[in-house]
């Protein structure tokens, strides 16, 4: 690897390497050429965009030393000012800051290091420099010397400057905030290639032991990517980016994914990955499909299209923001609707997907109590830290969003007999948010509604606020879908699933026992006084177990009596409820008509 001059690298400087894979530590090394004058501030991110929780990233460092490079042996005083913050005082020269941060975080939001893998996150590693945060910076990596890693290779999508064959060397970052918008893997890896409109993508898999069918990866990712920047740009067929990364960890059991400008990142199980030889549950490859639309589908809307309150990002404290019904919302209505535009699922399945997202909707007590807005707004507090009321008191701007993107498709569709749809829309605040990245203000859709439709539709878009957004009314989907072309009908229910909805009840098994995690609003089992962290042990007299509970339930019929005895603080209770007809909530099936 050539040397750069040092003339070449911009000012701020960040160098980051391992010495410690076993204790999960990276040391970090962050040279700052021009300190402001006055003394300077240092500060550690509290969060990540796109995981709407503080996190207080600055907990896992373990030591911070400052040097003047004119004087290295002698460390600098740094002030503690606040739990994620450092004051350097006044010093003539450049300065460098040395970090030593745990990282043992195995998901998609922080930092993780040891023999078999690295991933950073730069939220979790690399220091704000306090007003200097617009300018250019390097992130220079340094392989580890621990012979496990000797064949891992450097996955990102930052630009490079100069690096070896591995890809450890130098990386360049327009300024701190496109520093943070570039996750690295290190490790070994299963990569496939494609282009889609003639843009370079790939898909870097790590933690899957046999290989990976990458053919078949690549010809599906191809065909959702293509399709999903023909959606944004029918007439130019371009992408925003000039290539684009998935990074994926593959692990025994894990799901989710955290988007960034040109890459995301993806926890998934190995079993949802197609491998050569190997049996493969295709529901499982489908979700998998899925997640890669839903992060892809926000390279656009929420990397470039983005809410005024996010711009720009605020990383100590909270961002408040009423519209992620609009930004994860429509995002998961599209992420399975673009699996079926790019042929990946037919129709039946595609269907049933949205069947089941609204029938997951209409089981949450919570949906008619918090409102779309005031779930997004509340996100920091209630969706991110979920609890054993969570269900009642809470509301998926996930997926209620995503029935609410269905529903005001619907509408269009029915507005203006089927020449435009929800399409239209995304392509306009696309061209007049995404295209300048000029933030869309909290009422900003009114315009761009009226622009697109008229004052004709209007009245329906007041009404679809006032109800569905800022109320926390059902969305009548059954009465909006054309019968002629998709049949809505009310679902038929087995006698054990009739049961376990008129129950209200959720566990898991924890040592033998069966664990009450949840109890919903008005099932039976919170009218029999059951509460979460309540022991099973039996009802009717039969002991309940996780192999025998589908069994006892079946046994069970509406309008009797039941018994059901538990242990609470590990004293035993009884308790009695009957289950009743109006216990079950509504629930559908979506099919096509023909």
């Amino acid at each position: 690897m050539n040397k750069l001059n040092t003339s070449d690298l911009p000012l701020i400087q960040y160098t980051i390497w391992s010495e410690d894979l076993h204790g999960h530590r990276f040391h970090v090394k962050l040279h700052i050429e021009n300190p402001l004058p006055n003394g300077q501030i240092l500060q550690m991110p509290a969060w990540i965009p796109g995981s709407y929780l503080i996190r207080d990233f600055s907990k896992q460092i373990e030591t911070i030393e400052a040097f003047a490079l004119a004087n290295p042996n002698e460390s600098l005083p740094l002030e503690r000012i606040d739990n994620d913050q450092w004051w350097l005082p006044k010093v003539a020269g450049p300065v460098e800051i040395l970090t030593t941060v745990y990282a043992f975080d195995s998901s998609v939001r922080a930092a993780y290091l040891d023999t078999e893998r690295a991933f950073i996150n730069p939220s979790s590693l690399c220091l704000a420099v306090k007003g200097q945060e617009s300018l250019p910076c390097a992130l220079v990596l340094i392989p580890p010397k621990d012979a496990c890693a000797n064949h891992w290779t450097v996955q990102t999508g930052l630009q490079l400057a100069k690096a070896d064959t591995q890809g450890y060397g130098f990386y360049l970052a327009k300024n701190y905030d496109d520093l943070l918008d570039h996750p690295v893997a290190m490790g070994e890896f299963q990569i496939t290639h494609w282009k889609s409109n003639g843009v370079s993508h790939s898909m870097a898999i790590q933690g899957c032991v046999h290989e990976i069918d990458l053919e078949r990866l690549a010809i599906d990712l191809q065909a959702i990517c293509t399709s999903t920047i023909n959606l944004f740009e029918p007439k130019t067929k371009r992408a925003p980016f000039q290539n684009y990364l998935f990074l994926v960890n593959a692990v025994l059991s894990g799901y989710g994914g955290l988007e960034h400008r040109n890459s995301t990142a993806l926890l998934c199980r190995r079993d949802q990955i197609p491998q050569v030889n190997s049996p493969l549950d295709e529901a499982s490859y489908r979700e998998f499909l899925g997640l890669c639309s839903h992060e892809y589908f926000h390279a656009w809307l929420v990397k470039r299209i983005q809410p005024k309150a996010f711009q720009p990002y605020q990383l100590d404290r909270r961002n408040h923001t009423h519209l992620l019904w609009l930004f994860e919302g429509f995002t998961s209505y599209y992420d399975d609707l673009q699996l079926f535009r790019s042929n990946r699922i037919d129709l039946t399945t595609y269907l049933q997907l949205v069947a089941n997202n609204w029938n997951g909707i209409l089981r949450g007590p919570g949906r008619l109590k918090q409102s779309l807005a005031d779930s997004s707004f509340d996100a920091w507090t209630k969706y991110y830290q979920a609890d054993e009321n969570t269900p009642n008191a809470v509301v998926s701007y996930y997926g209620k969003g995503a029935l609410l993107a269905l529903g005001l498709d619907l509408k269009i569709r029915a507005f203006t007999n089927n020449h435009q749809s929800l399409d239209d829309l995304m392509r306009l605040i696309w061209q007049t948010h995404g295209v300048t990245l000029e933030g869309i203000a909290e009422d900003g859709l009114d315009e761009l509604i009226h622009q697109l439709f008229g004052k004709g539709f209007l009245k329906t878009w007041s009404e679809f606020k006032s109800r569905y957004i800022f109320g926390a009314e059902d969305i009548p989907i059954k009465k909006w879908i054309d019968s002629k072309t998709i049949l809505v009908k009310h679902k038929t229910h087995s006698k054990l699933e009739k049961i376990k909805l008129q129950l209200g009840l959720r566990h898991a098994e924890i040592a033998g026992w069966l664990k009450v995690t949840h109890v919903l609003d008005g099932g039976a089992a919170q009218l029999a006084g059951l509460a979460a962290g309540d022991l099973l042990a039996s009802i009717n007299g039969e002991r309940i177990t996780a192999a025998r509970w589908d069994k006892v339930l079946s046994s069970l019929m509406t309008g009797q009596s039941i018994q059901i005895c538990f242990y609470r603080d590990d004293l035993e209770h009884e308790c009695m409820t009957v289950l009743k007809d109006d216990q079950i909530p509504a629930q559908y099936t979506i099919t096509p008509s023909n």
